[in-house]
């Protein structure tokens, strides 16, 4: 865990006036996978992990950032953008700030320092606690009294599409923003309104397991399912001959889906079909947890990463194993892959006693099979971005 005094002791021994601190947790998304960006239902929750800044304003428009995980600065002018896509964190910084300035916040140069948490790479979303710690940190900086949160989570999106070249979703920039303790958030991702559903476990708790697998396609297979949803829609579209026309797959019911996969590729259809179910089991899941019914919550994981397996294609052998091992184990409820795939993190919900066997049932698998140590933390839903 970071030491917040520790950064603030750091920061003042480097650039010699006191910091404001800020910070901003990373997530872990209970059920509803790559339903975000077909404007669908997604079930997160903000985590106990963090990324701190430690930050003051300027008198110039420079920004000047160090990381103490990577020892790495870099530095930019708010007057003079630089270019985007340049495969380095600065495109996370920068592009939020970029995206700020576009939206009316008055930010202005900054020191900053940074530290985290959030494992890079895991799927726990380290990219949008990044981007939101930024977002928060330079709007407070700039002095804006009240931050419109639903346009700081619009604003790290923007940053991934325009300057990362990710076209991702809004659930991790948005439960970044607006996480509550306590509190998994279902989320509708086309009218951006959630749901704060109450984590009713009893005497169970989430577990997240890293793997600490992370497989090079991930970032070009997102981009290609994406473009894969949209041309499942546009087919959709001709075979229903609705008016209006379904807008994203959020619009296509399971009844739609079947009456026309035949007339489509298969592997569109099998895309489209994961995203369609995945929808439904969302809000089944949502309703099942307000009742504390964990029994059909955890069966509902159960499915969701089958279908994850089986019709979208973004899990892995270490996923599979990892899930397989986990299921296998008195006191589960449900485990499945979380996140973008290809490597990462599985959630799991179980009995709290039966965390440490869970936990060495899933290391003898990993290790055993690929000579991979995975790590875990039980976790909690925590607040969004914040100032400490």
């Amino acid at each position: 865990m970071i030491d917040p005094d520790r950064l603030r002791r750091q920061f003042e021994a480097e650039y010699g006036e006191k910091p404001r601190l800020f910070s901003a947790p990373g997530r872990v998304n209970l059920i509803g996978e790559h339903t975000d960006y077909n404007d669908g239902y997604v079930m997160p929750m903000a985590i106990d992990r963090r990324t701190y800044i430690a930050g003051s304003a300027r008198r110039d428009s420079r920004v000047l950032v160090r990381s103490l995980n990577i020892d790495s600065s870099i530095e930019f002018d708010l007057a003079h953008p630089g270019p985007t896509r340049r495969g380095s964190w600065i495109d996370y910084v920068e592009g939020t700030a970029r995206a700020l300035l576009e939206r009316g916040f008055d930010i202005r140069g900054a020191n900053l320092l940074l530290e985290s948490d959030v494992p890079a790479g895991a799927g726990l979303s380290a990219s949008a606690a990044l981007e939101l710690a930024v977002a928060y940190a330079l709007a407070s900086l700039g002095g804006a009294t009240h931050l419109d949160r639903v346009q700081l989570a619009l604003a790290g999106q923007a940053a991934e599409h325009h300057y990362v070249g990710t076209l991702c979703g809004i659930m991790d920039q948005y439960v970044a923003a607006l996480g509550q303790s306590g509190i998994a958030l279902l989320i509708d991702c086309r009218s951006l309104d959630f749901t704060p559903i109450p984590l009713q476990l009893g005497s169970a708790c989430v577990l997240i397991c890293d793997t600490r697998v992370k497989h090079e396609l991930s970032s070009s297979a997102y981009n290609e399912r994406r473009q894969q949803c949209e041309a499942g829609v546009v087919m959709l579209a001709a075979e229903l001959g609705r008016d209006p026309p379904p807008r994203a797959l959020r619009d296509v019911s399971e009844a739609d889906l079947d009456a026309c996969a035949g007339r489509m590729p298969p592997l569109i259809a099998r895309r489209c079909r994961h995203v369609v179910t995945e929808n439904a089991r969302t809000l089944a899941a949502a309703a099942h947890l307000k009742r504390g019914d964990l029994l059909e919550l955890g069966a509902l994981m159960s499915a969701s990463h089958a279908s994850l397996r089986d019709d979208y294609e973004v899990s892995c052998a270490e996923l599979d194993e990892a899930v397989a091992a986990a299921s296998g184990q008195p006191g589960v409820y449900g485990s499945r892959m979380t996140g973008g795939g290809f490597g990462g993190c599985t959630v799991t919900v179980l009995e709290r006693e039966a965390v440490d066997r869970v936990s060495a049932a899933i290391t003898h698998q990993l290790e055993s099979r690929f000579d991979k140590t995975p790590r875990f933390f039980a976790t909690q839903a925590c607040d969004g971005a914040r100032e400490d």
